[in-house]
């Protein structure tokens, strides 16, 4: 090879790798822009309130005054802070207390918590569709829900069917989701039955008069396993979380074997939430006032109870409702929430066996709270004190797990449940 090939090629060489490296810093550059246009961009928060007259959310007609929440509230979110300022609401006399987004965040649905609709006296559910510029919603539809009172939705991982708990109904229902995301008539509902619980938890504190919902039937939350093979529904006052089986070419709820696992005798499961390794299940009981972590069986769709601790700090004795459980999505801690106690249990999670160990509780800032979220970070919770009008925001320390209120407050009326949405994804 002569001296002018050599150079030729040399001179090659170094203009690829200058090439290479253009490449590089101008994938770099967008991946920045990209980042730095999304942390620019909204973040939307929606709170799903009470908006109805409360009496339709009883079982018996009594006198008593609306709900404080005006419909469903939207709030831009300071990423840096947490604090959140109004960004509109959407006007709503149904209680729209439960929400879900799909996973595009083009569309939102909620559970409307009230017994009007049609002679059977059921709630809806209504479809949104989200202007990805600004958040605000339109509303595409609305359909009977399958029961009283509703209480509870979610999206199956699918993303072709909702899923929805009627509390007041004692049933759950699915709805498939057409191509324009609204939502069809329901293609099952199943309706819950067997035997009540006692009034008197088996698991209730020293002194708790706590008594909410051994009346009668209550579904409470249904949400599919990560998988979307088997769906999850609870019922309150059965003391019964029961598992489906299902058919995402028809939306049909089929018999699993066992059907349910059950609870202690009037504990009352309300809510619960998987880890996010899909082995461990935790439930939270409302009028028990525990938690009850489960090994989750992914090919048999079932339940074993491994152990139980309470939702409240060492001591305490007297009246207190549970609320939400929500697990951190690092799967290193769990949060539960206390009504009438006012706080949140945290408790860290062994890696090894997914047992809990109470770590401390932390003051709402308000009363009763309803449920909490986290933010899509992980580095903010956002607590519905429902009977206090406000929202309060906490600092999640990811290290140990403990919550440090920010001194933000957002003030809405009578808030239920909090959903999020990046207007960048």
């Amino acid at each position: 090879m002569n001296l002018s090939d050599q150079s030729r090629r040399s001179f090659l060489g170094l203009g690829a790798a200058w090439a290479g490296s253009a490449i590089f810093a101008n994938a770099s550059l967008h991946s920045l822009h990209a980042e730095t246009k999304k942390k620019c961009a909204p973040l939307m928060m929606y709170v799903g309130t009470f908006s109805a007259p409360l009496k339709d959310m009883l079982p018996t007609q009594v006198d008593l005054p609306p709900g404080n929440g005006r419909g469903i509230h939207l709030f831009e979110v300071d990423r840096k802070t947490g604090a959140a300022t109004s960004a509109g609401v959407f006007e709503m006399g149904t209680s729209p207390s439960c929400l879900a987004v799909n996973a595009e965040g083009t569309r939102l649905y909620s559970t409307n918590e009230t017994d009007r609709i049609g002679k059977g006296k059921q709630g809806s559910i209504s479809a949104f569709s989200i202007n990805r510029k600004n958040g605000k919603l339109t509303i595409l539809n609305t359909v009977p829900s399958g029961g009283a009172g509703p209480t509870y939705i979610s999206i199956h991982p699918s993303g072709r069917f909702l899923l929805v708990a009627n509390y007041f109904g004692g049933s759950v229902s699915v709805f498939p989701i057409l191509k324009d995301g609204r939502v069809g008539e329901a293609s099952d509902v199943k309706i819950d039955n067997g035997k009540i619980g006692p009034t008197v938890a088996t698991h209730a504190p020293v002194g708790s008069y706590a008594f909410s919902g051994h009346d009668r039937t209550h579904a409470h939350m249904i949400q599919a396993d990560p998988s979307g093979k088997y769906v999850m529904h609870v019922d309150l006052g059965l003391d019964k979380i029961y598992s489906w089986k299902f058919d995402d070419r028809t939306g049909n709820l089929l018999a699993n074997t066992p059907p349910a696992v059950s609870l202690p005798p009037g504990d009352g499961p309300r809510h619960f939430h998987f880890h996010p390794n899909g082995r461990w299940f935790y439930s939270i009981q409302e009028e028990g006032s525990t938690i009850v972590l489960f090994d989750y069986d992914a090919e048999a769709g079932s339940l074993t109870a491994r152990q139980t601790v309470s939702s409240l700090p060492p001591g305490f004795a007297g009246s207190n409702f549970c609320s939400e459980i929500l697990v951190s999505s690092d799967g290193r801690f769990v949060y539960a929430g206390n009504r009438l106690h006012d706080s949140i249990g945290i408790f860290s999670i062994d890696q090894q066996s997914g047992e809990l160990t109470f770590i401390e509780e932390e003051w709402t800032r308000g009363n009763y709270p309803r449920s909490f979220s986290f933010d899509p970070t992980g580095e903010f919770l956002y607590c519905c004190n429902q009977r206090a009008d406000s929202v309060a925001v906490f600092k999640v320390d990811r290290a140990t797990g403990r919550l440090n209120f920010t001194n933000h407050y957002v003030p809405v009326g009578n808030p239920s449940h909090i959903v999020f949405l990046d207007l960048m994804k």
